[in-house]
């Protein structure tokens, strides 16, 4: 009989210790990051949340790596959602008429360089006439492009192209100014002198980044292009 209350004594004592452990143990908890698959360890400690950073870093596809006394994190761009993905992308009016707009713009652009480049004049002369011939015809594409566009995309490309248009024409009319004040010898010698030309090459760049834009059906920005 004792002994039978011995063990029963000692059993008790042991399944109050296991029940004071598990008591003091945590949940297992786990961080999951939207687009990626598997799990993330997590800590609670004093109201605050703590995430292993090396299991963090494996399942973003990332990279954990220590500089001096700082932990650095890489990863990349989270993949976008079907439903994003969706929201980028061009009314096909929008994108015809985009298209169309930026043949406008080229065609007057290049018209404009092809005068810059050989220096003629531009007062009231069959060029300068030219040039606002084919300035105009682009305003009236752009105003087509406008009543075109049906979304979101629509009118993020529509801003970058109006911002081209404009660009241009700043560029235009402070040329057309200068020429007629004949000032502006030293902008139509050769070809070297709009290479140089810091605000003539962003405009040519940006022309051809947006013409690829539309043609490709989606929106995507581009520094050079504001």
């Amino acid at each position: 009989m004792l002994g039978t209350c011995k063990f029963l004594i000692i059993g008790l004592a042991l399944l109050i210790v296991v029940m004071a452990i598990a008591q003091t143990q945590h949940e297992k908890e786990s961080l999951i990051v939207q687009g990626y698959t598997g799990e993330a360890n997590i800590v609670r400690y004093h109201g605050r949340v703590f995430v292993d950073a090396q299991d963090l870093a494996q399942i973003t596809k990332g990279s954990l790596r220590f500089v001096g006394g700082q932990a650095v994190l890489t990863w990349p761009e989270l993949p976008a959602a079907d439903g994003d993905a969706a929201k980028a992308d061009f009314s096909r009016p929008f994108t015809k008429a985009a298209i169309e707009a930026m043949a406008s713009i080229r065609e007057w652009g290049g018209t404009l360089l092809a005068v810059v480049q050989n220096g003629y004049p531009v007062t009231k002369t069959a060029a300068g006439y030219t040039i606002a011939a084919y300035q105009a015809r682009a305003a009236d594409s752009i105003a087509l492009a406008s009543t075109a566009a049906s979304n979101d995309a629509d009118r993020r490309g529509l801003e970058l192209l109006k911002d081209e248009f404009n660009n241009i024409k700043v560029w235009s009319d402070a040329f057309v100014t200068a020429r007629s004040s004949m000032s502006a010898a030293d902008l139509t010698t050769s070809e070297d002198v709009l290479k140089n030309d810091e605000d003539a090459q962003k405009l040519v760049h940006c022309g051809q980044y947006l013409a690829q834009m539309f043609a490709g059906g989606s929106f995507k920005d581009d520094a050079a292009c504001h």
